[in-house]
This record gives C-alpha cells, sequence and structure tokens, in this order.
C-alpha cells in the first residue's frame, strides 16, 4: 500500500477527496473573518460562481415526477429500519444486564488499536456535521426545500436523506462514548469547531455540480465505512464490523441516488451536466470535514487524513477508482451530440484518472525515502500515531 509524503497530503489531499491541483489558475477566493476564539484555519472562502439561468432550474422542475418514481424509492420507511439502539447496550435493561453488555463492549474495543480509533473518530466527526449539510443542499437552485416541509419530491427526498444520515454519527458516537478509549470531550469540541465553521465545496447554488458533488461523496463514505469494518472484524470486534458496514450500505443506497440523479440528467442535459463535472473534478471533491480542528492542531484534518491513507481506509487510490467507476456508471466516453465546450470538458474528465494515479506513484516514491513521523490526536488522549 502506498503512502503519502506530507508535502503531497499538504497539497493535494483532503479525507475522502483527492485535491487536483488545476491547470489553469483558479480565480482568487475573497476572504472571510475567522470564527470567534478559533484557529486561523477555519477561514472561511466564497465560493466561484457557478450560476445557472432561470431555463435550466426548470430542468430540475420537470425531473420532479421522475425524483417521486425513481429516487424517492431507494428510501426506507421507518419501520423498516434500523436504529442505534439495535447495536447498542440498551440502558433500559436491568444493571446486572445492561453492566454485562457494557463490559462485552469495552473488552472488544480494547484490542482496537489507537490509529483505528483516530480515523473512526474523524469519520463519525464527519457524520456529526450533518446540519451543514442539509443546509448546503437546500442552497441549491431548483431542489431545495424553501419551507422546510414542502412536498416537493426534492425536498422529500433531501429531507428523508438527512434522516437516514443522522443516525450514523449518532450510533458511532455513542459505541464510542461507551469504549472509553476516547476523549468525549476533545470530539465534542471538535464538532462544536467544524459545524460553526460550515463546509467548503465552492458549487455556489448550482444543482448540477451538488450532486456530482454528492455522487462522488457517498461512495467514498461507503469505502471509507467499508474499510473501518474491515479492520474492526480484523482486530476482533464483529459488532463494531457490523455497525460500519450497516452504515456503509446505507451510504451506498445513497450513492446510487445521486449517481441516478447525475445519469437522468446527462440524458436531458448533456453538456450542462458534462461541464458540471469537469468543473468539479478540476477543483477537487475535497472532504465536507475538511474545515475540521480541535483547537490545538491546525492540521487536525490532514494528519487524520494520512493516518486513513496508510490505514487504507481511504486513499488516493480510491479517489482515482471513484473516478473511473463513475466515468464507467455515468457512460462518460460514449456520450454525443456536446457542444465544444462539453467535448472538452468530456476529454479532461475522462482522460484525469491516469494523472491521479501517476501522481500517486511519483508521491509513493517520495514516501518510500521518508522517515517516520508521528504526531500526537487529542481525540486519543494526547497519544502519538505515525502518520506515515
Amino acid at each position: 500500500m502506498s503512502t503519502f509524503t506530507a508535502k503531497m497530503v499538504s497539497l493535494a489531499w483532503n479525507h475522502n477527496g483527492f485535491h487536483h491541483r488545476q491547470s489553469k489558475v483558479s480565480k482568487p477566493h475573497a476572504r472571510k473573518p475567522t470564527l470567534p476564539n478559533a484557529p486561523s484555519s477555519t477561514l472561511i472562502r466564497t465560493p466561484e460562481t457557478y450560476a445557472i439561468p432561470p431555463e435550466k432550474i426548470e430542468v430540475f422542475k420537470s425531473l420532479e415526477g421522475w425524483v417521486s418514481k425513481c429516487i424517492l424509492p431507494l428510501v426506507k420507511p421507518v419501520e423498516q429500519s434500523w436504529q442505534p439502539l439495535d447495536f447498542l447496550p440498551d440502558s433500559s435493561l436491568p444493571d446486572e444486564d445492561f453492566n454485562d453488555k457494557l463490559r462485552a463492549l469495552r473488552d472488544r474495543t480494547a484490542e482496537l488499536p489507537d490509529d483505528y480509533f483516530v480515523v473512526l473518530v474523524g469519520d463519525m466527526i464527519t457524520e456529526e456535521a450533518l446540519p451543514t449539510y442539509q443546509t448546503r443542499l437546500n442552497q441549491l437552485d431548483g431542489v431545495a426545500d424553501k419551507t422546510g416541509s414542502s412536498t416537493s419530491p426534492w425536498a422529500v427526498w433531501s429531507r428523508a436523506w438527512t434522516a437516514e444520515e443522522n443516525r450514523h454519527g449518532d450510533l458511532l458516537r455513542t459505541y464510542l462514548y461507551l469504549s472509553g478509549r476516547v476523549d468525549m470531550r476533545m470530539i465534542e469540541r471538535t464538532i462544536h469547531y467544524l459545524i460553526a465553521a460550515g463546509m467548503e465545496c465552492d458549487v455556489d447554488k448550482n444543482p448540477y455540480m451538488g450532486f456530482v458533488y454528492t455522487s462522488f461523496q457517498e461512495r467514498a463514505t461507503f469505502i471509507s465505512h467499508g474499510n473501518t469494518a474491515r479492520l474492526a472484524k480484523e482486530n476482533g470486534d464483529p459488532v463494531l464490523a457490523r455497525i460500519c458496514g450497516t452504515i456503509a450500505a446505507d451510504e451506498k443506497r445513497h450513492e446510487n441516488a445521486y449517481t441516478k440523479i447525475v445519469e437522468k440528467l446527462l440524458e436531458v442535459d448533456p453538456t450542462e451536466t458534462v461541464v458540471a463535472i469537469s468543473n468539479m473534478m478540476r477543483k477537487g471533491i475535497t472532504m465536507p470535514a475538511h474545515l475540521m480542528q480541535d483547537g490545538k492542531d491546525p492540521r487536525l484534518f490532514n494528519h487524520f487524513a494520512r493516518v486513513a491513507q496508510r490505514l487504507g481506509v481511504y486513499t488516493v487510490a480510491d479517489y482515482a477508482d471513484i473516478l473511473e467507476f463513475l466515468i464507467d456508471r455515468w457512460k462518460l466516453e460514449k456520450i454525443q451530440d456536446l457542444t465544444s465546450e462539453g467535448r472538452r470538458a468530456q476529454d479532461f474528465v475522462c482522460g484525469l484518472a491516469p494523472k491521479i494515479r501517476r501522481f500517486q506513484e511519483r508521491a509513493a516514491e517520495r514516501a518510500d525515502k521518508t522517515e517516520t513521523h508521528s504526531v500526537k490526536f487529542s481525540w486519543i488522549f494526547n497519544k502519538e500515531v505515525s502518520l506515515i
């Protein structure tokens, strides 16, 4: 398994996202003040403008019937859905029974290595910033839930997606709390900072780009949670493996929804959609939680990302794999009837994965010559964990 150099991480890495450096100079971003009492790493940028004209908003209104028929059935009824308590010791049990289950949980997690907890905590914190993600969805033109209880199929989907995703952070957070292996105060502080900082995905209000972003992210989180499930099983915690695997299954179902949406957009508006894919890939798919920090380590997110890379939870190779998967799923190379701008965008996207892999290979060669470097993570009581 290849590893990252420090330089590679600082330039190109965002967990669940590899920030591809553009060949063209990007527009400068206006800077806003930092949050009160927050380190300077939480600077928030104004996104580039990717506004769409009114006639493009009509495209999304015209698809409402299709969303009802093809996307909403991917939501599971509440009565058939799992809930966090299905995997946790039930506090309503008699004291002795509850304590037995709690001891069993702690016995299982006692064998998990510290670096595993770093990536699991990072994934959990990402899930806990869900308020930011729903807010961002509701900023997209043509699909926003303008009233908070809109009956538009787009709004019904975004609320249902949020409700399903909300269980992920709740379950992981409670399991980690019961394990006794992590510093919950520092984790809670990190969540507080992250929700207050928001996110940067730079799609403006463009729903084409927004759904490209969510397609990529849902597959990335499916991979990440799937790998934490594998590692939990290998390290002797089958219950945690089932938890992470169940969350991964949700992410896979959500991935299917968002990729179907982009698939449909490619059918009804191919040039606009291919250009949106190109714009998103030129900017790089950054993790929603890349503004993560704990008030102590200004490079916390990069350090977490490097541990995830080293453990194989999420890597640059995964990023390239996802891109190739989506190109194949959307049949991008075969799309016809594009404008000249659309063809240029098509050529860029379809030729990008090999460039990413070559970048990875060069970084791996440099990493082989780099000495191991460790940092302390506040999430695990300031224990040191190797980054490479």
